[in-house]
């Protein structure tokens, strides 16, 4: 099978689409199809994998979004060969997908990966939000109009395509991990490497240091917390527009010590920075079905997060870790509580290390074929029936 993965930004950018596109091809190919991704921008990097076709862009500030400008001659000949597209950006390279795959009759997939009204309420503030929130719902409606399949990672987003005028047809498939470089990481970091003591607690977050991952409330929490658990630290890996004010905040509230950033983390290293913790912690509001959190709970993490759609999804409360309302209080509460309890700490982190099996590349990735391989035969059959 010639699969196309349609991206609006690749590696070396870092984001959960990025490493859900390298997951899928790297476990496909595993199996003997062929996959290529056509993204924007990064014309200069130096691809580490096969079939990766790059065509020019101008990015959008530091957001890491490419404003792609036009297609090379190498995509425009790739595309029309394939058997299956399948697109993780709607906008850029949804147009793509629709001018080049609907006249080659190639089925077309959209996987929505994000909550696009949160994020324009970060990122088009400038503009009324009536205005914002119309304009993406009469697209996205759209565009879910013209293409074979729209999948939702989780219930929650589901519930919101159909509550947001989308689509009430969307198919339920799981955003999927890797579990075992996380269960077994090649080379395991210490949390002394870090500067916290080795009795510590240890709460890591990962991802965009940035106002739409909600890092004031998840700052303002774990400095009230560690007002009332003095053995806890926090592990930031990840950069973004928010990071330096963050690390004001800890300084003024003194605890430097108590806070590591780490930076941009190679992928393949994450699983050696989660061995060094002992709960994964993230106030975001705007996750679809968040690939960290998976990642958390392979590495035997539980988690603290916001009830929220998407995030809700995957923690259970109790269960596999906490949800707390959207309250720098709340959160703070929970955060004392896991620290203080061990017993509770890896009750949850078995739970939460069981969990992370049922979401596996390698279940999810057949799941996905089976999609692609009943959309081709539908293809055919229509042909067929002409």
């Amino acid at each position: 099978m010639r699969i196309g993965m349609f991206a609006d930004m690749y590696k070396p950018h870092l984001s959960g689409v990025t490493n859900y596109i390298s997951l899928y091809k790297r476990r496909f190919e595993e199996l003997g199809h062929e996959v290529w991704v056509f993204t924007f921008g990064h014309t200069e990097y130096l691809d580490d994998e096969q079939r990766v076709v790059r065509s020019p862009a101008i990015p959008w500030g530091d957001t890491g979004w490419q404003m792609g400008l036009v297609l090379t001659s190498e995509a425009k000949r790739i595309i029309p060969t394939l058997d299956v597209a399948h697109v993780h950006h709607p906008f850029v390279s949804g147009r793509v997908a629709l001018e080049y795959c609907q006249p080659a009759d190639i089925p077309i997939v959209f996987t929505n990966h994000t909550r696009y009204d949160l994020y324009s309420d970060t990122y088009a503030w400038f503009m009324p939000k009536t205005m914002r929130y119309s304009y993406i719902r009469r697209y996205l409606k759209e565009f879910a109009g013209d293409i074979d399949l729209v999948i939702a990672p989780s219930p929650g987003i589901k519930d919101w395509l159909s509550d947001f005028g989308v689509t009430d047809e969307s198919v339920l498939l799981s955003n999927c991990v890797d579990t075992e470089p996380f269960r077994h990481p090649a080379a395991p970091r210490s949390r002394e490497e870090f500067g916290f003591p080795a009795d510590s607690v240890v709460f890591c977050y990962l991802g965009r240091v940035s106002a739409e991952k909600n890092m004031g409330l998840l700052t303002r929490a774990f400095i009230r917390a560690a007002g009332e658990a003095p053995d806890i630290c926090l592990l930031v890996l990840g950069e973004g527009a928010a990071l330096a004010d963050t690390k004001k905040s800890f300084q003024e509230a003194g605890l430097g010590d108590r806070v590591h950033f780490a930076g941009l983390t190679p992928y393949a290293e994450v699983p050696d920075y989660l061995a060094a913790a002992d709960v994964f912690a993230t106030a975001s509001v705007s996750e679809v079905h968040p690939l960290v959190i998976m990642e958390a709970f392979a590495a035997g993490l539980p988690a603290v997060g916001i009830h929220s759609p998407g995030v809700s999804d995957i923690v259970e409360d109790g269960v596999t870790g906490f949800l707390t309302p959207e309250d720098a209080g709340a959160f703070a509460a929970r955060m004392a509580e896991i620290a203080a309890d061990r017993a509770l700490r890896e009750r949850l982190a078995a739970t939460a290390s069981t969990t992370a099996a049922r979401y596996d590349v390698r279940i999810m990735a057949d799941e996905m074929l089976g999609h692609y391989t009943r959309l081709m035969a539908k293809r055919v059959g229509h042909v067929e029936a002409e």
